[in-house]
């Protein structure tokens, strides 16, 4: 994926929107706040758990609801993670190809975020409605 990736953006690696040093400044903030991000959906989750390995193992049917943590805020913290790293890359560079692969990343995203919620409201049926109902999906309410 990584390789056709790369072929595929090989005449855009150059294209830049802007070039300013000042841009590093957001661009390492979304970056630690990514890194964050993922520790701490690390907290409750095993590597095999984000890697998702227990929904195709077979065998794997002690799983539960993690409502605690990061989760009690945002229902996909790694979602979010990755969207804080990538816009990092974006406004650090202003590449036109890393703004071009944080919108796919966005679009793409929603969809598996869609797919996942559809999925674990069939594995957790009300439990999950009740917790998607409260809870947003990526984006942490600011309560003032």
């Amino acid at each position: 994926m990584w390789a056709l990736v790369a072929t595929v953006t090989a005449p855009w690696r150059g294209v830049s929107f802007y070039e300013n040093r000042w841009t590093l400044i957001p661009a390492g903030i979304l970056f630690c706040v990514g890194l964050v991000l993922y520790k701490l959906s690390h907290g409750e989750f095993s590597f095999t758990q984000l890697g998702g390995l227990p929904e195709i193992l077979r065998d794997h049917n002690q799983q539960r609801l993690v409502t605690t943590g990061i989760r009690a805020r945002v229902r996909h913290p790694v979602y979010l993670g990755h969207l804080c790293e990538m816009l990092a890359w974006s406004v650090g560079t202003g590449l036109a190809v890393c703004w071009a692969l944080t919108a796919f990343a966005i679009l793409t995203g929603a969809v598996m975020i869609r797919m996942e919620d559809n999925e674990l409201e069939n594995r957790f049926s009300e439990e999950y409605r009740r917790y998607q109902s409260r809870v947003p999906a990526v984006f942490p309410r600011i309560r003032i």
